[in-house]
């Protein structure tokens, strides 16, 4: 039985909290100082200016696919806070890695488990509702082009530490 109207705004609520949260925390992270502006970047990258909207429209639609597979499903809930949670964490470290510690070497080893974290939260929300998984398409397609931009900035400026 489908929540009725009501219901549905505490997963909103929660969902916008949690999405502003994870960006607050990885802007938090970034540091576009002087150290950034020194690394040579490889041709593929977008201008800065790029990054802002679509990080926000990443995080409006992994927030919009979890409240939809999350109002799909009264049971097994457990599973799609756990990929949310996880895939929120991959996308902080990586954050932590490449800007704060600076080391875009280990940021780069870690790409694929975001990625990966991507793909389960795709598959977990997309078996709760099919056009929620889909909304994933976008941030798996970021996530690889700047797994691209960051082989290419550890190419460019390597070694690290």
């Amino acid at each position: 039985m489908a929540a009725g109207p009501t219901r549905r705004w505490p997963a909103v609520t929660v969902a916008i909290a949690c999405a502003f949260g994870v960006s607050a925390v990885g802007g938090s992270l970034t540091d576009l100082g002087p150290w950034y502006q020194n690394l040579t970047q490889p041709d593929i990258k977008p201008p800065d200016w790029v990054f802002g909207p679509v990080w926000t429209t990443i995080f409006t639609l992994t927030a919009t696919a979890g409240v939809l597979a999350w109002w799909a499903s009264e049971q097994r809930r457990t599973l799609l806070i756990g990929a949310l949670a996880l895939n929120a964490g991959m996308n902080v470290l990586w954050s932590l890695l490449f800007f704060h510690l600076k080391r875009p070497d280990w940021s780069l080893l870690q790409i694929p488990l975001l990625w990966l974290s991507i793909v389960a939260l795709a598959v977990v929300c997309g078996r709760r509702r099919r056009v929620a998984g889909w909304l994933l398409v976008p941030y798996l397609v970021w996530v690889t082009l700047a797994a691209a931009v960051n082989y290419g900035v550890v190419q460019l400026n390597r070694p690290f530490g």
